[in-house]
Order: structure tokens, then sequence, then C-alpha cells
């Protein structure tokens, strides 16, 4: 089974940064990609982040576009979401998930199958 654990959430400053980790394990060939969903409270899930193993291509949501970037580390079967310049409406539960990631377009829940139990990140002002 595909297993996803998220980790690097926590409370910080308006402007600083925080690196986000998903583990993966259970993936049969390389053919699942990773990408990062958040939730705010009373907000639906939107996709932030993707990176197809295919091509190595990237989505980011325009919201984060210039102060997040995913990235993935093959030999620890781990993705990354270095996120700088965080800001208030930055706030939410981050998940990671896998399954299909489509560069340029926006990751959408209904295509991922697997999920991370998610991690909390809050920014205060």
């Amino acid at each position: 089974d595909v297993q996803l654990q998220a980790s690097g959430g926590g409370l910080v400053q308006a402007g600083g940064s925080l690196r986000l980790s998903c583990a993966a394990s259970g993936f049969v060939g390389d053919d699942l990609d990773i990408a990062w969903f958040r939730q705010a409270p009373g907000s639906q899930r939107e996709g932030v982040s993707c990176m197809s193993s295919s091509d190595g291509g990237t989505y980011y949501a325009d919201s984060v576009k210039g102060r997040f970037t995913i990235s993935n580390d093959n030999h620890r079967n781990t993705v990354y979401l270095y996120m700088i310049n965080l800001k208030p409406e930055d706030t939410a539960v981050y998940y990671c998930a896998a399954g299909g990631c489509f560069p340029p377009q926006e990751p959408y829940v209904q295509e991922f199958d697997y999920w991370g139990q998610g991690t909390q990140v809050t920014v205060s002002s």
C-alpha cells in the first residue's frame, strides 16, 4: 500500500519560512506524482503545488509562486515544499497526496488517490 507521511508544519510569524516533508512508501514503479494541497477552515481544499515524476514539471498556484518551491529526494523517497515569505493567508492544514500531476493544469483532489494525514501551518501577523 502507498503511504504518505507529512510533517514540518508549525507556527511562524509572517515573513518566516518552513519546510514541509512528505515521506512516501509503497510505490510501485515511478508513475505516481506528489502534490501539496492545503485547506483553511471553511474553505475547499486547493492544490498548491505538484511535481510530475515523468519529466520533473512543476505546478504552483498563483498565490504561492515565487515563495514556495517543491523538490524531491528520490534516495529518501521524500518530497519537500519549501515555503518562504509566509503570509497569514497561508495558514491551513497542508496535505501531500499521490496521483497525477499535469502542469500547467492545477492538481485536482479527485485525481489523487493517496493522502497523507496533514500538517498544520499557522502564520501569525
